[in-house]
């Protein structure tokens, strides 16, 4: 039987609990839902509603119930609709008729808010600590390939030389942002709904503020409908990981564009890479395509949460049980990518003489002999015209741009900047793509990585 039964006459249907049963999935947030309910028995304690034996009590029977979810032992019955029903009728049947009092003062409403933030702030913090450990990748990878570069792209045409470490950095600057998301977050969730009751409070004499206290919060709610109705932590969480998905969708198609044959600047290990059924000479960079393909998922678990409550009236609405698989499932999926595309960045080989090769592209060169008439005085718009007419010769004659610069009255002087490696180490303002920048750049990202680091630990 269920836990709200008193004033029907008859059981709920089968397709109805078909329909509405969540402990399949639920479940997760054994741990969660125990914590919570220990806390609310102490602050039943505390306001006088249950005696020193009775709390102390019904806390270790929760403890045992704890244990039989880790060891795998906990038996649901046919009336456990929710894995939170499903710890109160194991709680009761343990520790006898005091078990009863365990819902005291308290409604499915407030105790599924505060498992489900509980479960969402844990969550965040060890997925800010996944993010972080695909930057460490990154920056070992440009370490290791120290001096490598490479062109960077615009419109997917080549624009100009960077180094692999200065292209590494920027995904690493967007991950960390991503993580300072994710801490933000879960500082603005930090507000327990324990003690709102299902809409309205309670004439009880509880104290929101002790269990709020208990549990790690900042705070207890000010308003018990907003207390039990906002799932907002749960939107931000899937825009959040939305947005690290999209994030590591673009690494995900630069790897498989470098993996190819056509760009051929690095191949990934045999171990983050898998073959064809048909084709043997196959070598396929499926993490990475993975990886892109995601983010797709991610993006619709957020759309559909929001679809979701777009329509629901204060407070409560059943709609809600729909906030759980979505948030499940992005932050289970999001985590394997990111654990995936660290150890395929660690197995990356990066052909170093391809990369440079292609970096050295002389019309890569155009903007160099720009702004070298810039410092000679000339207005930008005009030495821009000047060299963009020089590129145009070179296109049209079939010849390289060197030549042209060479050939030509006014520009010959600039021969030397076509030199390998010449146009990267020009690349020398703050943030800049150039060696002497990236000594500032390697700085800074260490710092705020090693800020990131302690912040998700705290």
């Amino acid at each position: 039987m269920t836990l709200w039964g008193g004033r029907f006459d008859s059981p709920m249907s089968r397709a109805l609990w078909d329909l509405s049963e969540s402990f399949s999935f639920d479940r997760a947030l054994y741990a969660h839902d125990i914590r919570g309910s220990q806390a609310h028995v102490e602050g039943l304690r505390v306001a006088g509603l249950l005696s020193d034996e009775e709390a102390a009590l019904l806390v270790e029977t929760l403890e045992v119930v704890r244990r039989e979810f880790d060891e795998g032992t906990f038996t649901p019955a046919p009336g456990d609709e929710d894995v939170h029903m499903a710890i109160e009728r194991r709680a009761t049947e343990l520790a006898g008729p005091v078990g009863a009092k365990i819902h005291t003062s308290r409604s499915r409403n407030d105790q599924v808010a505060t498992t489900l933030r509980l479960f969402t702030r844990d969550a965040l913090g060890a997925l800010g600590a996944r993010v972080l450990e695909l930057v460490d990748a990154l920056v070992e990878v440009a370490a290791r390939n120290d001096g490598a570069y490479l062109p960077g792209y615009t419109h997917l045409q080549r624009a100009q030389p960077v180094l692999l470490a200065h292209h590494l950095y920027a995904h690493a600057w967007s991950l960390l942002r991503d993580v300072d998301r994710l801490l933000d977050n879960r500082a603005r969730m930090n507000v327990s709904p324990l003690g709102a009751g299902a809409i309205a409070g309670t004439s009880l004499a509880i104290d929101p503020a002790v269990t709020a206290s208990l549990l790690g919060f900042d705070e207890a709610f000010a308003n018990s409908m907003d207390a039990v109705s906002d799932r907002d932590f749960v939107a931000e969480t899937l825009f959040d990981v939305a947005l690290i998905g999209v994030h590591l969708s673009r690494m995900g198609e630069e790897l498989v564009l470098w993996t190819s044959a056509e760009f051929n600047f690095a191949s990934l290990g045999d171990d983050f890479t898998t073959g064809s059924s048909m084709l043997p000479q196959k070598k396929n960079s499926d993490v990475a395509e993975l990886a892109r393909g995601k983010a797709g998922r991610l993006v619709g678990n957020l759309t559909a949460l929001l679809v979701t409550l777009k329509g629901l009236p204060l407070t409560y609405n059943r709609d809600l049980q729909e906030d759980k698989e979505p948030l499940f499932d992005s932050l289970a999926q999001v985590d394997r990518v990111l654990v995936a595309l660290a150890g395929a960045y660690r197995s990356m080989s990066f052909h170093r003489d391809v990369a440079a090769a292609a970096a050295n592209d002389d019309l890569l060169v155009a903007i160099d002999i720009a702004e070298r008439l810039v410092e000679e005085g000339i207005a930008f718009r005009n030495a821009h015209e000047r060299v963009g007419r020089a590129v145009g010769d070179a296109v049209r004659r079939g010849v390289s741009l060197a030549t042209v610069v060479a050939e030509s009255d006014d520009l010959a002087g600039y021969a030397d900047l076509f030199a390998p490696g010449h146009a990267l180490a020009a690349r020398r303002s703050p943030g800049a793509s150039g060696p002497a920048a990236l000594v500032d750049q390697r700085r800074r990202l260490e710092k705020r990585l090693a800020a990131a680091k302690r912040r998700v630990l705290s």
